[in-house]
């Protein structure tokens, strides 16, 4: 094996170990901001904000200039789960 192969593997290894650590953080981080998101969406009117708009059509897979008001009020439908 050749110095790159053991660098490599010492990457993938490192890699490994930052996304298990840090996966348990960003899923917590994820539900604060679901949250905080919603209560912006629940207390504000269009235009929206474009930290909730990009949020919005992240959640509702379309661009945020394609929304309508009946695809804002499906995603504040369906639970934190994604289900209906």
């Amino acid at each position: 094996m050749g110095v790159r192969r053991v660098r490599k593997d010492l990457i993938i290894a490192d890699q490994k170990t930052s996304r298990r650590e840090n996966g348990v953080v960003k899923v917590k981080e994820r539900a604060r901001r679901d949250k905080r998101m919603r209560e912006l969406v629940q207390s504000g009117t269009p235009p929206y904000t474009p930290a909730v708009r990009s949020w919005l059509s992240m959640q509702a897979d379309m661009p945020a200039r394609l929304m309508t008001q009946e695809d804002i009020d499906r995603v504040m439908k369906t639970d934190t789960d994604g289900k209906a």
